[in-house]
C-alpha cells in the first residue's frame, strides 16, 4: 500500500475535472498519468469517488432541466395527460438507458477494478474507440435534435456508456459516438450523454466509497480529506469543462479528440514497448 501525496491527488483531480466531460477518457487518462508520474495505479475506486464531483458539476449545471424532469416524471404516475409529453418520456429515457451500466458494473466490479485496468488495454481502447468516434462523426447524418429523441436513442447510448466501465473507452466518448451514429446532432448528444451519466456515476461512486479507504489494496491510498479536496477540485474544473464543450460542439466536429486519443494512445504503446511504463 502505498500513501497518496498531496500533489498526487491535486494532479489527479486536476485530470480528473478536465477529461471527464471531454470525450477522450476520465479514467483512462487517470490510470496513464498516475502510471507514468508516479509509478502506481491511482486505482478505480479513487475513479469513481471523484466522479461524484464531476457529477455534481452537471446536476449545477443543468439543475432546472432535472428538476423539471423529475417533477414530470412523478406527475406522470397519476396524469395521463404528463405521460405524453416529451419530457415524461425524456425521464424515462434516462432511466432506462442508466440500467446497462448499473448491471454491467455490478457483474464485472472485480475485472473493472482489476484486469480490464491494464494499460494495453488502455491504450487500445483509447485509439479504436476514438476512430469509432470520428467515422460517426464522419457518416452520422446529424439530424435529430432533442425533439426527435426516442427510447432506442437511449437504449443504444446506455449500452455504449456501459463500454466505459473499460478504461480508454470514455463514457461521454461512447455515448456521444453512439448518439451521432443514429442521427443525433453533436449537442443533442452531448447534453443528452450529461443527464444519463448522473445516475450511473452517483451510484459508482457511493459503492466504490468503502472501498477507496480500504488498506491493503491495489492503487495509491488517499486519506479522507485528500479524497474530499480531490472530489471538490474535480468537480469545479468539470463545470468549466461542460460550459466549454457545449458551445464547441455546436461549431466544430468532435475530431480534436479523435486526434488526441490516437497521439495519447500510440504514446501508450511506445512507452510500455521502451519499458518506461509498467502495464
Amino acid at each position: 500500500m502505498v500513501s497518496l501525496t498531496w500533489l498526487q491527488a491535486v494532479v489527479l483531480a486536476v485530470v480528473q475535472g478536465l477529461t471527464e466531460f471531454l470525450p477522450v477518457s476520465s479514467s483512462g487518462h487517470l490510470r496513464v498519468v498516475s502510471q507514468l508520474f508516479f509509478g502506481a495505479d491511482a486505482g478505480a475506486s479513487f475513479t469513481a469517488v471523484t466522479q461524484i464531483g464531476t457529477e455534481l458539476a452537471v446536476v449545477v449545471y443543468f439543475f432546472g432541466d432535472i428538476a423539471r424532469l423529475v417533477g414530470v416524471w412523478f406527475r406522470g404516475i397519476v396524469s395521463h395527460r404528463v405521460r405524453r409529453t416529451r419530457d415524461y418520456r425524456l425521464a424515462w429515457y434516462v432511466i432506462v438507458g442508466s440500467i446497462p451500466i448499473g448491471i454491467l458494473g455490478f457483474l464485472f466490479q472485480d475485472y473493472i477494478r482489476g484486469t480490464l485496468r491494464s494499460l494495453w488495454i488502455t491504450a487500445t481502447t483509447l485509439i479504436v474507440f476514438g476512430v469509432l468516434m470520428g467515422l460517426a462523426e464522419w457518416f452520422g447524418p446529424q439530424r435529430r435534435g432533442q425533439q426527435g429523441l426516442r427510447l432506442r436513442d437511449g437504449v443504444l447510448m446506455g449500452l455504449a456508456q456501459s463500454l466505459a466501465l473499460v478504461p480508454g473507452v470514455s463514457r461521454s466518448g461512447g455515448t456521444i459516438t453512439a448518439g451521432l451514429s443514429l442521427g443525433l446532432d453533436r449537442t443533442t448528444a452531448v447534453r443528452f450523454s450529461f443527464l444519463l451519466a448522473i445516475p450511473a456515476v452517483f451510484a459508482a461512486g457511493l459503492m466504490e466509497v468503502p472501498h477507496v479507504f480500504e488498506t491493503g489494496g491495489p492503487g495509491l491510498q488517499p486519506s479522507v480529506v485528500q479524497m474530499v479536496v480531490a472530489t471538490v477540485l474535480a468537480g469545479l474544473i468539470g463545470y468549466a469543462c461542460i460550459a466549454w464543450l457545449l458551445r464547441y460542439v455546436q461549431r466544430n466536429s468532435v475530431y480534436l479528440f479523435v486526434w488526441w486519443r490516437v497521439l495519447v494512445g500510440v504514446a501508450v504503446y511506445a512507452l510500455l514497448g521502451f519499458g518506461v511504463m509498467r502495464s
